[in-house]
């Protein structure tokens, strides 16, 4: 954590707030020039094609009243025009097809391009790419090309440096390392190399992961509807293969004012980034709380290079698109008490140990951080500390290491309409402790870690709701996760596309989380092309799974109106892990009006000791029989030790008849350890 804030001598320069109000909208209106919104039609342009909006890859329709309501419209490069390759789609790790949205995307050569048309008025793009890492790793730029109608040309700076992390956890910058931990089983191999003779070789490089990384750039003037966004790679850029996965689309509103706060230009603040704006924020807040009055940051990029400690104060930007606080990540002369090694920006309430702050107010800005390396003790993230009774509405959160990670105790946080994207752990996560708080209409992108979780490690987070988030291609675990918590629910949220080792939705006994208890209700959730394949166990996850690894999983957990779409294995997974599963067992569970179309394998895989009961589960496109059970392996004439009790609707199934009324429930054994794929259609309107 950073210090508290230092001392300075208010009456050197106490500006009155009609003096602070004056000099805001002289500012703004200065600064607001640079980033002028027009409103000109657009020049003439051929015929374009048809634009094609998706949310998470597929038609609007298809995830209608889920998932967070955004100002932007999706365009997935596969969709567009392009003379490049499409590639995918894939579904393996540690492949550039299968990390891109919907899993699949355009790779550009030089001189090579895609043609997005606008579905409606825009004078802002976010452009989602990869580009290749540099041959000793730590990234390379390479410039796109960006025109409109043909003219209108802009240029934007393309960097891996964010990009590209390889090897086992915590993961190497560097693409030529050896294995990590070399005691560790290797899946690749089916062995754990420090003890194998002759070592195996492991090819670099190891794993590579975490290709994308996004950037925003706007216009300057509002173009039309039916306008052509052309993305084009230059001849002879270092990007031999700039890969697009896809545009979004917004047309931003003027820089929010505000005329009666506290300026931070006043207290010497720098909207150039040249100089270092942290003690010139903290004047400002110290201003604002002695005088009652709220703290504004005009447009500008400001340097920020270690926390900006919060405490019953409210910030507000000109909007996240104008209002930019970047940090570079600060090496520490000594480790901090709590283990960081590193510093950078973000905005952090006082920690929980001290009280923790309240009434905290953070609205419209960005926060861009510096973070490229995966070390969990460091304290790197855009929000961190202990807020109560507090909001976080319409930040930017790009390259820190979590965008908010909360130690509680605490309560009543509202988390609402952020974006959060290209981070190297979770999006965000509740941790210890965090009761009666709100995560709702966030948008979520290429996390590194569950991008959405709560930890309810040593004290349970209670009474907490995730409800109408998008979550998009989180790289490794979950789209949304519980660990442990009393009363807690997950509703009408969009999960698409995670990667590896975690799936859409998971409910898990483990990382030293207290018990499940009270009720848990995940309703009127839809996830998409979920359900990955577990690279350590080599079986497939369902798009919501179970995981009894340390303690029972028997709370009352009602799973009701989701939809799991395109499932690449299972769409429900409940499993124990082998050395464990004569201990543990997950009971309780419920199912209810529930429709899966498409899975790879089965609609229900169980690999544990329990029961869970099935009600109006829907099913169609089912790749292997209905329901995998295999229980706890001991294979006894009683039957398995799960059993499937059903309570009637539930129809339809693939191949073999009805997903669950052909197996003599409630505990017939039908176990197929790991059966064959079958790739599902495209979900469609039911």
């Amino acid at each position: 954590m950073s210090p508290t804030l230092p001392g300075f001598a208010v009456r050197t320069f106490n500006p009155s707030p009609r003096l602070v109000a004056a000099l805001a909208v002289t500012t703004a209106a200065t600064l607001g020039l640079t980033v002028a919104v027009g409103t000109g039609a657009a020049s003439a342009a051929p015929a374009p094609a048809s634009p094609v909006v998706t949310r998470a890859g597929l038609a609007p329709s298809l995830v209608a009243g889920r998932g967070a309501s955004v100002d932007f419209a999706e365009q997935e490069a596969e969709n567009a025009s392009t003379n490049g390759t499409v590639i995918g789609p894939d579904r393996s790790a540690y492949t550039l097809a299968a990390e891109a949205s919907g899993r699949k995307a355009v790779s550009l050569s030089s001189g090579e391009f895609v043609d997005f048309t606008l579905p409606g008025a825009a004078n802002a793009i976010t452009v989602r790419y990869s580009i290749p890492d540099a041959p000793t790793g730590g990234g390379i730029t390479a410039r796109l090309n960006v025109t409109v109608d043909g003219g209108h040309k802009k240029s934007m700076t393309l960097t891996s440096r964010y990009a590209w992390l390889y090897n086992l956890y915590p993961f190497s910058n560097d693409p030529n390392a050896g294995v990590l931990h070399p005691d560790w089983w290797i899946t690749e191999c089916s062995c754990v190399p420090a003890a194998t003779t002759p070592a195996p070789t492991i090819a670099t490089p190891f794993r590579p992961n975490h290709f994308y990384d996004e950037q925003r750039l706007l216009l300057g003037r509002t173009y039309a509807a039916g306008s052509t966004v052309r993305l084009a790679v230059p001849r002879g850029s270092r990007g031999v293969s700039t890969v697009i996965d896809l545009l979004d689309s917004e047309r931003v509103a003027a820089p929010h004012v505000d005329l009666r706060a506290a300026n931070v230009l006043l207290f010497g603040a720098d909207p150039s980034g040249r100089r270092d704006s942290a003690g010139a924020f903290d004047k400002a807040i110290a201003f604002a709380k002695r005088w009652h009055l709220k703290v504004y940051i005009p447009p500008g990029t400001y340097q920020v290079n270690r926390h900006i400690i919060v405490d019953h104060v409210t910030i507000e930007g000109a909007g996240s698109w104008y209002t930019i606080i970047k940090g570079h990540q600060v090496t520490l002369a000594t480790p901090a008490p709590d283990g960081s090694v590193h510093t950078g920006v973000g905005f952090y309430g006082k920690e929980a140990s001290v009280g923790g702050s309240r009434n905290v107010h953070l609205s419209g800005f960005a926060i861009e951080g510096d973070v490229r390396e995966r070390i969990d003790t460091d304290q790197v993230n855009g929000i961190g500390g202990a807020l109560s009774d507090s909001t976080i509405e319409g930040l930017y959160i790009h390259h820190t290491k979590v965008g908010m990670w909360f130690d509680g105790p605490m309560t009543n946080l509202r988390i609402t309409h952020n974006v959060i994207a290209d981070q190297i752990a979770d999006g965000i996560n509740f941790h210890t402790g965090v009761t009666n708080s709100l995560v709702s209409n966030n948008f979520l992108r290429n996390t590194g870690d569950d991008g959405l979780a709560m930890w309810s490690e040593k004290i349970e987070d209670a009474h907490d709701v995730f409800d109408h988030n998008t979550v998009q291609t989180p790289v490794l675990a979950n789209g949304i996760a519980l660990y442990g918590g009393t009363d807690n629910t997950v509703s009408n949220n969009l999960i698409a596309d995670p990667i590896r080792e975690g799936s859409g939705i998971h409910i898990g006994s483990r990382f030293g989380a207290e018990p499940f208890t009270g009720h848990v209700w995940i309703t009127d959730n839809t996830t998409v092309r979920a359900g990955t394949f577990e690279l350590n166990w080599k079986i497939g996850l369902g798009a919501i799974w179970f995981y009894a690894l340390e303690r029972n999983i028997d709370a009352n957990i009602e799973v009701v109106g989701d939809n799991f779409l395109d499932n690449t294995y299972n769409a429900i997974l409940l499993v124990t892990d082998f050395p464990v599963k004569d201990q543990f067992s997950i009971t309780g569970v419920h199912f209810k009006d529930i429709k899966v179309d498409g899975t790879g394998t089965s609609v229900v895989s169980a690999r544990s000791a329990g029961s869970a009961t099935f009600e109006n589960v829907d099913a169609r496109n089912v790749g292997a029989v209905g329901v995998n059970n295999c229980g706890s392996f001991h294979f006894s004439p009683a039957g398995s030790e799960f059993s499937l009790l059903d309570l009637g609707g539930n129809d339809g199934g693939g191949t073999t008849g009805p997903w669950l009324a052909p197996w003599e429930l409630p505990n017939t054994i039908t176990c197929d350890d790991r059966p064959p794929v079958v790739a599902p259609p495209a979900p469609s309107a039911w």
